[in-house]
């Protein structure tokens, strides 16, 4: 048979080689009255879903030139989820074996994502502590030393991810828009995607190419206490008992001009408009760096060129930001917001609500029993040095006095766990509420925007109108 002599643009022989040349979209509608022009780069569009295929790649490849990863091995990671895909889809395409661990707060797409691929997933708790034998990093090594022919990407500390975008992402923006940038902004997780792509753009502007970093509100970049957030893959989780605090090598902060912190609201928000508005459906992780690049723009004049990565789609987000039922119950935006009566609608102002009231994870059961004297049963709250909002996701379970009646008074209250009350959002419609909860006794914990605000006795809809909870 007579080859075929293959003449048009985009074809490959493998999938490493179609990673990048991902387009510049303009965003239209939701800029508003901003005068400066706002392109989004599309990095879903790389064959894995996500802006991590390129360091996946970059890292692969060092290894293979290094032969830290040779024939038949096996590619170990520790992810959020993207890089994980990323190292999996390009693993499946050069014959290794791929294990991935993932946090336990992964959306389930991903999970999902990642066993097509082929990769053995391992889920481990979030809420650990660096050293921890459960941290996800810890599990990883494990995992590396007990596999034969293991390599571990480690794309935190590894040089290879941001050099990927130094060589790929940066040089694609500037050639993408003639070297008319004049504002860079991404989201923070490893750092490598902003340090790689924003140095490069400095040099080739000469400096004036202004980095700006996107991160969640309560992220330790931007200057926030660790505190958990929802938008995932970006920013720095801080557990309050990780001593030191130490950042990603892949992370260089000097080629970062400022840091937009952006709550997860705002970020939620704006996916729902970019979606409806400029039929774009976006990540998570998106949002916030979306949010950041127009508070930079719309500080900016009609000849300024804001370019903004989205890392990743709304596809592997659906059981989440588009999904209503989970937006509700936490009290974020809901994608269709005042079709249903709400929990907050009917609650009034959370402020005249009895505030919660926690036993913070380092208390003993003694201590936990001085303030059981006043309640039936409370929330246990993962203990930060500094008082602060309480955030749902940190919930770590409940005790009560009746559960912690044979109990040593030296035990830690940890040791003691009840599983966790149940939390209903201000955004909820009051029916799914009063239904999703239907059959538990005692409090219920109001959220709203993912933090928990007061205290509720019971919910219930009277028969002769749509609202009306009873409130303690």
């Amino acid at each position: 048979m007579t080859a075929v002599s293959v003449h048009a643009g985009g074809v490959f022989d493998s999938v490493a080689e179609a990673v990048g040349n991902t387009p510049l979209v303009r965003l239209n509608r939701v800029v508003d009255d901003i005068r400066a022009t706002v392109y989004v780069k599309l990095e879903y569009l790389n064959p894995g879903g996500s802006v991590k295929d390129r360091a996946a790649r970059g890292m692969l490849l060092a290894a293979e030139e290094a032969g830290a990863l040779r024939a038949g091995g096996t590619v170990v990671e520790a992810s959020s989820g993207n890089t994980g895909l990323g190292l999996a889809a390009l693993a499946a395409a050069r014959g290794y074996r791929s294990v991935v661990v993932v946090p336990d707060r992964v959306s389930p797409e991903k999970i999902a994502l990642l066993r097509a691929y082929g990769a053995e997933v391992h889920l481990t708790p979030g809420l650990r502590p660096v050293g921890h034998p459960e941290h996800l990093r810890s599990v990883a090594l494990r995992l590396t030393e007990e596999i034969p022919g293991a390599w571990f990407a480690g794309q935190y500390d590894n040089p290879a991810n941001p050099a990927a975008h130094r060589v790929t992402t940066g040089p694609e923006i500037w050639a993408q828009t003639g070297g008319r940038i004049t504002h860079f902004v991404a989201g923070v997780g490893t750092g490598g995607t902003i340090t790689g792509t924003g140095s490069y753009l400095k040099e080739a502007s000469g400096g004036a190419v202004r980095v700006i970093g996107a991160d969640p509100e309560t992220s330790v970049y931007g200057g926030g206490d660790g505190r958990i957030w929802y938008v995932e893959a970006v920013g720095h989780f801080r557990h309050p008992e990780t001593e030191p605090d130490l950042w990603p090598e892949s992370y260089d902060p000097e080629v970062v001009d400022g840091v937009e912190s952006i709550p997860d609201a705002e970020a939620i928000a704006l996916l729902h408009r970019i979606a409806r508005e400029e039929g774009l459906l976006l990540g998570g992780s998106s949002g916030t760096a979306v949010a950041a690049a127009l508070r930079t723009a719309r500080e900016l004049g009609p000849d300024d060129v804001v370019v903004v990565i989205a890392p990743d789609s709304g596809r592997a987000y659906l059981s989440k930001y588009y999904n209503d039922e989970w937006l509700g119950a936490l009290g974020f935006p809901l994608t269709a917001p005042g079709a249903e009566h709400t929990v907050g609608a009917a609650l009034g102002d959370p402020a005249r609500l009895p505030p919660p009231v926690v036993v913070p994870s380092g208390a003993t059961v003694g201590e936990a029993r001085e303030q059981l004297r006043r309640f039936p049963v409370l929330p246990v709250l993962l203990q930060r040095k500094a008082t602060g909002p309480v955030v749902a996701a940190e919930l770590l379970g409940a005790v009560s006095a009746s559960g912690l009646a044979d109990a040593p008074a030296a035990d830690p209250v940890t040791a003691h766990l009840a599983p966790a009350l149940p939390v209903v959002g201000t955004t909820e419609p009051l029916a799914r509420a009063v239904a999703r909860t239907a059959g538990h006794t005692g409090p219920i914990l109001l959220a709203d925007r993912g933090q928990v605000v007061a205290v509720i006795d019971t919910l219930a809809v009277p028969a002769e109108q749509p609202a009306g909870p009873a409130v303690g």
